[in-house]
């Protein structure tokens, strides 16, 4: 077995956000325990970057450009987008010309045109904007944050996670593909739930709902994602003598500490908490 560690691959992640009646909520999927990574976790949509979506962002008909975004960072919005219409039906699109994104109903029936077709890859994100007359909102995602799997681990991601405000009207559902089960939740009941092993979540996801947890509205957690600097997180296990493992990331990251110890069942961990 080599030691080098696996090359990560490069992926997007939408955190869609909405004001509820119990504070700000997230929009949150469950995996398919058919799926090999993060099986049966509940997670935010998002999937690796396709070399469509480079097409896509290099078409600025499709992607406006958007000042001091270069080339790779569009490509990365471009698989936000898709990835949020595949998993969960919402199109983060407008109208070209159009300050405003879709409402419910046409978004319906752009999801019910062409999502399917999308999710098989029978039909690029370009071929779809340019068939409805659309171009895809990236200046509406927000970075929020980057985590790259730990160097230890078989598969890894590099992903890029953006906050965007849900579009008003939409509706997001589960694919039944690759996602089971979705619902609306505030990020401090996500969080609660896995802690109560009603969910099974990841790292990164349960350190990315704490952070969002700190804001209470969705103008908020978008103004403060917008002048908060990514600080790149790639964890670092570590093993104690007492058979412990914790996890060290980056202080400056902005989640509230830099050790965590972590239960790791086989190589993912659904647990997190402070250190002692």
């Amino acid at each position: 077995m080599s030691d080098t560690p696996a090359v990560p691959r490069l992926a997007a992640t939408v955190l869609l956000l909405r004001d509820g009646p119990g504070g700000m909520e997230v929009f949150m999927v469950k995996r398919s325990h058919a799926i090999d990574f993060a099986s049966g976790a509940l997670v935010f949509p998002g999937g690796r970057v396709d070399p469509e979506d480079h097409d896509a962002a290099a078409d600025p008909a499709i992607c406006p450009p958007i000042e001091g975004v270069d080339a790779a960072g569009m490509a990365l919005r471009v698989a936000a987008i898709r990835e949020t219409f595949e998993e969960c039906g919402v199109l983060l699109a407008r109208p070209a010309g159009c300050p405003v994104m879709y409402g419910a109903q046409t978004q319906a029936a752009i999801a019910e045109r062409h999502r399917q077709a999308v999710h098989k890859s029978e039909r690029t994100m370009a071929e779809v904007a340019a068939a409805e007359g659309f171009q895809l909102a990236c200046d509406a995602l927000v970075p929020f944050a980057h985590w790259i799997t730990p160097a230890t681990m078989a598969k890894r991601f590099d992903t890029h996670f953006f906050a965007v405000a849900m579009p008003w009207g939409q509706k997001g559902l589960h694919d039944g593909h690759e996602s089971i089960d979705s619902l609306w939740i505030t990020p401090q009941a996500a969080r609660d739930g896995a802690a109560e092993k009603r969910f099974t979540m990841v790292f990164a996801t349960d350190l990315n709902l704490a952070k969002l947890a700190l804001q209470t509205t969705v103008e908020t957690a978008l103004q403060a994602a917008f002048d908060t600097p990514v600080i790149t997180v790639e964890p670092k296990p570590e093993k104690l003598p007492d058979g412990r493992r914790r996890l060290r990331i980056p202080l400056e990251a902005g989640y509230g500490g830099e050790v965590f110890d972590v239960e790791l069942p086989g190589a993912m961990p659904d647990t997190v908490r402070p250190p002692a």
